[in-house]
């Protein structure tokens, strides 16, 4: 990365993270073919859902044919995270237009989020809509274009878990975890492990007593409100 914001840049910039949304992306695709899902109904769920883990639960659920109300309510609480990320990065966008935030806002992924925290690290803390609305739009036409290669791979693929597809979206964020520790040089090493290391111990107790839906937005808000306590308390 470089500190440019021009929408070549953000090109540059996004595409190591296009392996991610192509292997998660094909796994859908043969998922919701395997559960009976017509080819135009999963490109509607990618391209108006647009969740990869929303996604997999809705299909899930209407495999069993659960009440509309609760895929909504499952969907919300899911993707309530990006309300915390859009707020997060909000505070380096309030030169644009509301419509160009709200544009932002509707695309922004996990995955867009952490490369602009990361970008941070090189363009002085600030953004530009140019670059994040690239980076989105790549991350959107991707998403569409895999999820649907997927869906027509399903005649082939039964199990996705035999070609690791299930795991290009894990190893895809390990990366841009280990991008963002060596390249932000404003917090202390120890203190980005230690909120790590509380993070993951979260995530495994909150495994045994959390249920899934809710378990990203806790850990979320738990594991921001210990940075913020150790950070001023230690640092």
């Amino acid at each position: 990365m470089n500190g440019q914001l021009d929408y070549k840049t953000a090109i540059k910039d996004t595409l190591p993270t296009v392996f991610g949304y192509i292997g998660i992306g094909i796994a859908f695709g043969v998922v919701g073919h395997a559960a009976g899902l017509h080819l135009f109904v999963i490109f509607m769920l990618s391209a108006f859902v647009y969740a990869g883990s929303a996604q997999f639960i809705t299909v899930s659920m209407l495999t069993v044919s659960s009440p509309v109300l609760s895929i909504i309510l499952s969907t919300f609480l899911v993707n309530s995270r990006m309300i915390l990320m859009s707020t997060t990065l909000a505070n380096y966008l309030k030169e644009n237009s509301l419509a160009q935030n709200l544009m932002l806002g509707t695309l922004l992924t996990d995955e867009s989020f952490a490369l602009g925290m990361n970008k941070l690290n090189f363009s002085k803390g600030k953004l530009s809509f140019e670059w994040l609305n690239t980076a989105n739009i790549i991350s959107y036409l991707t998403w569409i274009g895999a999820t649907m290669i997927g869906a027509l791979m399903g005649n082939f693929i039964n199990d996705p878990k035999q070609f690791g597809l299930d795991f290009a979206i894990v190893a895809m964020f390990i990366g841009l975890l280990y991008l963002q520790v060596i390249a932000d040089r404003t917090l202390p090493l120890s203190l980005q492990f230690s909120v790590i290391l509380f993070t993951l111990i979260l995530i495994v107790l909150g495994l045994i007593f959390i249920p899934s839906n809710l378990l990203i937005i806790v850990v979320t808000l738990l594991g921001c409100g210990f940075g913020v306590m150790m950070k001023h308390v230690f640092y």
